[in-house]
């Protein structure tokens, strides 16, 4: 069995992570249109009336895009031994930086959400350097 890597840790916790995102503002859905109503929109269109619950399912969506970059860069430094103390470091600000980014965005936080989103994007620019760099 293959030991955890830093790396990997992060992306475990990071997936886990963005896995329970959805259930705020899914809640409040429920709570604003009843079970029933909440559960049955065949269609996906159930609207919301609480600007913090549409502001965190985009970034839940945000952090589902960004993950798609993430995970198989962290599989690869993992996989190619191309893993460094900056690799497992950014891999932990990664986390971080998604979950400041995944709160700033609900509470409507214009410019650290930006700043957050951009520190996300230097770590995954850091492991595809590490992986990059090595060929």
């Amino acid at each position: 069995m293959a030991k955890m890597t830093s790396e990997t840790y992060w992306l475990a916790a990071t997936v886990a992570m963005t896995a329970v995102f959805w259930v705020p503002y899914i809640v409040n859905r429920l709570a604003e249109h009843g079970w029933l109503n909440g559960l049955w929109d065949p269609h996906g269109i159930t609207h919301t009336a609480r600007p913090w619950a549409d502001r965190m399912m985009r970034a839940h969506r945000n952090a589902i895009e960004n993950l798609c970059i993430f995970a198989p860069l962290a599989l690869m430094v993992a996989w190619t031994g191309a893993g460094t103390a900056t690799t497992a470091t950014a891999a932990m600000v990664y986390f971080f930086a998604r979950l400041g980014h995944f709160v700033v965005f609900t509470f409507g936080v214009p410019v650290l959400r930006v700043a957050l989103f951009l520190v996300g994007f230097g770590c995954q620019a850091a492991m595809a350097y590490a992986l990059l760099g090595r060929a």
